[in-house]
């Protein structure tokens, strides 16, 4: 699971869904019956020792199905199920402390309600998979979602538990402040850069034209004026980039209009044809804003430099508590995320409010860049 991605999953592949409820229906059968068998067995002839082996047999069973369910449904439900720590025991640990051990762990009994739930449901997705296979609209919406709730199941049983997705969010809020602290960093020697190489230059050159003038003033009076007319266009390059330099830390437009006009803006600079389409009331917070404008900026800019697109949309839109930026282009693809490039620095710019990027960029395009900014951190 990649940094910053959350516990979430999308819907999964129709096909793989079918080929999971129809195959999985066999082993879930077995399961059941080897564990419900095994704990019944075991309980009745506790009382004489025979029951303690099978008992033992029947808990390394439920926790050798549970993983090979967090493999199963990683693979065909896209549920993201990364291996389990389970309770350790001391090697040379009798094998009753090792039972014992296992018991008092909790992802085991979560193992155990997982497999005592999937066999009934297995039985109902099994008849919707069969029924699936000759109803295509079956197939094409409902298996799909039956799908995601069954992973959903799994992800909630089978999952990392609270402290651990706990430990895993903190994990994540520190390595994204640490990126952030960075992208801060960085954008701050830009800045203290353009300062020095643009405006602070042509105030010095404005500086040395006046002074020059003023020592010209009673010898040379065509001289001073020219001097004069050097140093005014140096003041009004130096106030021209002084004001994109603003515009760079936060556009006046952005503030005043929101992003539906900034990133028209955007798209009305950029040398190819993009279409915009923003849908983001209520209005969300202002470092929301900020990230997406920047996000989108820079991206239309990597496209033109190079993509060879041809063509390029931006939409965005707001769900309950996010802003989804979305920029799709139709050149020739390849892009990835690489540690220095371009699409890292986007990457930590959307870290700095817990947000993520997503990029998906096959070799001949499109290319797919997605942003998904929470409007609460």
């Amino acid at each position: 699971m990649s940094e910053g991605q959350q516990l979430e999953h999308p819907r999964p592949h129709p096909a793989r869904t079918i080929l999971y409820m129809i195959v999985s229906f066999v082993f879930r059968l077995v399961q059941f019956v080897l564990i419900v068998v095994g704990m019944a067995v075991g309980i009745a002839t506790a009382v004489i020792w025979v029951g303690f082996p099978i008992l033992l047999a029947t808990t390394s069973f439920v926790r050798w199905s549970g993983d090979r369910e967090r493999g199963w449904a990683g693979r065909l439900l896209s549920v993201p199920l990364p291996p389990v720590q389970r309770r350790p025991y001391a090697e040379g640990q009798p094998l009753l402390r090792r039972w014992v051990t296992r018991l008092s762990d909790p992802t085991t009994w979560r193992d155990l309600a997982y497999l005592m739930a999937a066999f009934p449901l297995a039985c109902v997705e099994l008849a919707i998979a069969l029924a699936s296979i000759v109803l295509l609209p079956m197939a094409i919406w409902v298996t799909p979602w039956l799908g995601w709730l069954h992973g959903e199941l799994a992800l909630a049983l089978l999952g990392p538990d609270r402290t651990k997705r706990l430990e895993q969010k903190a994990e994540r809020l520190q390595a994204s402040r640490a990126r952030g602290v960075d992208a801060a960093e960085a954008e701050r020697r830009r800045i203290e850069r353009d300062l020095h190489d643009g405006a602070q230059q042509r105030l010095v050159a404005v500086a040395m034209s006046l002074g020059r003038a003023k020592s010209k003033f009673d010898q040379d009076p065509q001289a001073v004026r020219e001097l004069i007319d050097e140093a005014h266009m140096d003041a009004k390059l130096a106030v021209s980039e002084l004001r994109d330099l603003a515009r760079g830390i936060y556009p006046a437009v952005l503030g005043d209009r929101g992003l539906d006009a900034a990133l028209s803006a955007q798209a009305a600079k950029s040398p190819i044809p993009v279409d915009v389409s923003v849908d983001v009331d209520p209005r969300p917070p202002a470092a929301v804003e900020t990230t997406a404008y920047f996000i989108v900026g820079e991206t239309l800019t990597n496209i033109a430099k190079h993509s060879g697109a041809t063509e390029a949309g931006v939409k965005v839109w707001r769900t309950d508590d996010h802003v989804v930026v979305e920029i799709t282009d139709n050149g020739h693809g390849g892009a990835e995320v690489r540690p220095g490039g371009g699409l890292a620095g986007l990457a930590d710019r959307a870290a700095t409010i817990d947000g993520v990027i997503t990029v998906v960029s096959p070799v001949g395009g499109p290319t797919v860049i997605r942003a998904d900014l929470p409007c609460q951190w």
